[in-house]
């Protein structure tokens, strides 16, 4: 089934897709110009890293305790509640005025990231009730894509937004495009599965969680393959350090450029991941499962290639080349853990993914940029041990045959 297809013949998918593009959006504007607000209020690096930081930690804190409530609550009002709580918060950021404020849009954003650690399990959790299992890898395939073109076209957007009208407006953008989402939400009409199951209180616990995951080590390996691949977060560091150094040839423009290329080329190749995903639609989960070792292989070569490359478009290339196995991995992830894992703990289950693949993306990123500025490595050496690293985790999956004969689906 085509992306066209799936949106114009369901409905109801096409009402959490809507939800997932203005929000999205509204993220893209909001991250340039809660840049822009701190450099411009303190003209400190080190809190615009701190904000980064921000974004990408209480995810990992929050979303295991989030995946219990998932399980226990509507996910369709879960996630409705979690975008009125982001059009507040966000919103909330244009009273931030002076530099002694500051600490007031870190409350804010730290709020608004728990409200996502609550939506996110609970949109992917809620996609196998929305969409028939054969169109599974479609739908996740699309989400991929909107995400990829959300984040070409939203932090341009973003700029533009912020540079012309002001901060305060991206504000209010980001905070409408939230009350967008939970109106497109209101109107989902879904039989929630984990609803219809029989369970106590206490099997939507974190301990039966954590008692399933024993039950299903294959399940483990599932969830072990986004935060591999999350030590990729040290590279989304490389890519500004190789536009600004290694490919650039005069200071000031040519770094610029090199940075919105590399990234662009991100951009694009993990379109063209969600793409090729949905080239292998209708796969079963063994023979999907198959696939994981070539795209951690095929995703080396690519940065191994972007550590050699000679010249800004040949590092684009591998850079695009490696994102679009990179995605596909990712897409990959998703759609097993959908077939394979029970509808009553597959809040949890995605929460705990979410958790493990932020947590490792944090610790690469700092990892990566200790090495650059404590440790004196150079940006070609680095890149080439990420790149490397990749190696192992597609040995693991082609040595393990095992693994695939533990996937099976649920009813």
């Amino acid at each position: 089934m085509t992306f066209t297809a799936l949106l114009l013949d369901n409905p109801q998918f096409r009402r959490v897709w809507i939800a997932q593009v203005v929000s999205q959006l509204g993220d893209w504007f909001n991250a340039v110009a809660v840049y822009a607000l701190l450099l411009d209020l303190t003209g400190s690096a080190t809190l615009v890293a701190a904000m980064m930081v921000v974004q990408l930690l209480p995810l990992a804190l929050v979303s295991p305790m989030a995946g219990v409530v998932v399980d226990r609550m509507s996910r369709r009002t879960l996630m409705i509640g979690a975008d009125l709580a982001r059009a507040v918060l966000f919103a909330g950021l244009v009273f931030v005025r002076s530099a002694d404020q500051i600490w007031l849009a870190f409350v804010l954003v730290t709020l608004g990231v728990i409200a996502t650690a609550f939506f996110e399990p609970a949109r992917t959790a809620m996609l196998p009730d929305v969409v028939p299992r054969e169109h599974l890898m479609t739908a996740n395939a699309l989400s991929a894509a909107t995400w990829a073109v959300m984040l070409t076209i939203g932090a341009s957007v973003g700029g533009a937004v912020t540079v012309l009208v002001g901060r305060d407006a991206a504000f209010v953008c980001n905070g409408l495009s939230f009350l967008a989402s939970a109106a497109a939400l209101r109107g989902l009409h879904v039989v929630e599965t984990h609803h219809t199951q029989p369970r106590d209180a206490a099997s939507t616990g974190v301990r039966d969680g954590l008692a399933y995951l024993r039950r299903h080590p294959a399940t483990i390996a599932l969830l072990s393959i986004k935060a591999v691949w999350a030590v990729a977060g040290g590279m989304m560091l490389l890519l500004t350090v190789f536009g600004q150094r290694v490919f650039a040839t005069t200071p000031g423009e040519t770094a610029a450029r090199g940075i919105g290329v590399l990234f662009a080329a991100r951009g694009v190749g993990a379109i063209g991941g969600a793409l090729l995903a949905r080239a292998v639609q209708g796969r079963d989960a063994a023979r999907l499962k198959a696939l994981v070792p070539w795209c951690y292989g095929i995703a080396a070569l690519g940065y191994l290639t972007l550590a050699n490359a000679p010249t800004l478009w040949a590092g684009a290339l591998a850079v695009v080349w490696a994102h679009v196995f990179g995605t596909l991995l990712w897409v990959l992830s998703s759609v097993l853990l959908q077939l394979v894992v029970e509808a009553r703990v597959r809040g949890r289950i995605f929460a705990v993914e979410l958790a493990l693949h932020t947590f490792v993306s944090a610790a690469a990123i700092l990892l990566t940029g200790y090495g650059l500025d404590n440790l004196h490595i150079a940006p070609r050496t680095l890149a080439t041990w990420l790149g490397a690293f990749f190696l192992a985790p597609a040995a693991a999956w082609a040595m393990a045959p095992r693994v695939g004969r533990g996937l099976r689906l649920r009813r």
